[in-house]
Formats: structure tokens, sequence, C-alpha cells
């Protein structure tokens, strides 16, 4: 892939999943920027019988560019997925490829408490700033609010 004004574009893929399994089934947040251009989206929550949300779009090579801003933190010092719940980053640039995996962040206290609170922290703003990304990216186009 190549830029309009001809920066090369290495391969880029990014993946995040968040979920966890309980009594209301397997529900989880999930989705992927492809290197085709293409964001997928899938919401499932079985709370009250709602439905699997799937939406899918392609973005602009200056959407996916934003994407790419990632690539330096280390997750041995994370805690480790627990029965409430586990996070996956995982990402594909160029030659490059590099997996997240912790627990369910709850709020900025996980953060502070754990074994890496600096590269910790990093990763939650991240998935959280990925999150209002891929929010308003799917609300633009298909006029959803998210949960």
């Amino acid at each position: 892939m190549s830029m309009a004004d001809g920066e090369d574009i290495d391969e880029f893929y990014l993946r995040y999943y968040v979920g966890h399994k309980g009594k209301f089934g397997h529900e989880f947040l999930e989705f992927e920027f492809r290197p085709d251009g293409k964001l997928r989206y899938a919401n499932n929550s079985n709370y009250k019988n709602d439905t699997m949300i799937r939406k899918e779009i392609f973005l602009t090579q200056a959407a996916l560019k934003e994407c790419r801003r990632i690539m330096k933190e280390d997750d041995n010092n994370w805690p480790e997925p627990d029965r409430v719940g586990r996070q996956e980053l995982e990402i594909v640039m160029g030659n490059e490829h590099i997996s997240f995996t912790t627990s369910k962040i709850g709020s900025l206290m996980d953060v502070h408490t754990s074994n890496d609170p600096d590269g910790l922290r990093i990763f939650y703003y991240l998935v959280q700033d990925l999150k209002c990304f891929v929010f308003s990216l799917i609300s633009l186009h298909f006029k959803i609010k998210p949960i």
C-alpha cells in the first residue's frame, strides 16, 4: 500500500478483544483493522437478551495511519487474565508482530497497583483512545450509539 503523498505504508493489522465468560455467556467487544483497510467490529452481550452487533467499514489511509502509533511496551509484568476477564491487543506492522494480554482493567487504581504501572497506563489510555476512535467511525457510518 502507499499513501497519495508517496509515503509507503507497511502491512498493518490491529486486533483488540476484551471479554469474559459469565452467567450471561461469552460477552465481549472486539474490533480489528485489517491490511485491506477494513474495520470489523463486534459487540456481544446476552444481558437482557441483547443480540450481537456486527459492523464492517472501509477506512482511508489517513485513518489507518492514525492507528499505527504504538509498539514499544512489554506485558511481562502486567496482571494475567483471570475470571473477571481478559484483554488482548495484537498488532502487525511490517515485519514486527506484537501481542499484549492482560486482565480486564476496572479502573486506574488497577493500573496504579500493578507491577508495571507506567506500561499498563500507556496500554490503558491507548485502548481508551482506540475504542473512542472505533466508536466514532462506527457511529459516523451507521448512526448507532455504542455501549
